[in-house]
């Protein structure tokens, strides 16, 4: 409790009726309120809120949706809560659809740890989108 250094997560909250356009990366947790639009990636995990929107590309460790998510999703562990609604391409190694929820595309279990293929391509060429990492040989 006191006198002890323990240090907290960091965590970004993008709030309802903001709007993030372009390339975003989270280095802590993250919780989206509001929408944000293009390629996001953190190491942690995201949580849509259930007025949240996350439109584009997004590489994270664990993505929990009550809101909306579309677009291409690279995660180790999926979350659909019964207000979420996720549309696309998900590659995922697990996946929880709550009673509610909402899934409509194309998933495929990844059993490669996709947050360390992308880390190793990403300090060789920072410019690199998901489709591009994914096709290039290791």
């Amino acid at each position: 409790m006191f006198g002890k250094n323990k240090k907290m997560g960091e965590i970004t909250y993008i709030a309802s009726g903001c709007n993030i356009t372009g390339e975003t990366e989270f280095t802590g947790n993250a919780l989206i309120g509001g929408s944000v639009f293009g390629k996001v990636h953190s190491e942690q995990q995201i949580t849509i809120e259930p007025e949240g929107l996350i439109h584009g590309e997004l590489c994270c460790h664990e993505l929990k949706v009550a809101g909306v998510f579309k677009g291409k999703l690279k995660c180790e562990r999926l979350v659909i809560t019964g207000t979420g609604n996720v549309e696309g391409e998900v590659a995922s190694k697990s996946m929880e659809i709550f009673d509610g929820g909402q899934f409509v595309g194309v998933r495929v279990k990844d059993e490669v740890n996709l947050l360390q293929k992308l880390n190793n391509k990403n300090n060789t060429n920072k410019n690199n989108t998901l489709s591009e990492i994914e096709l290039q040989p290791q």
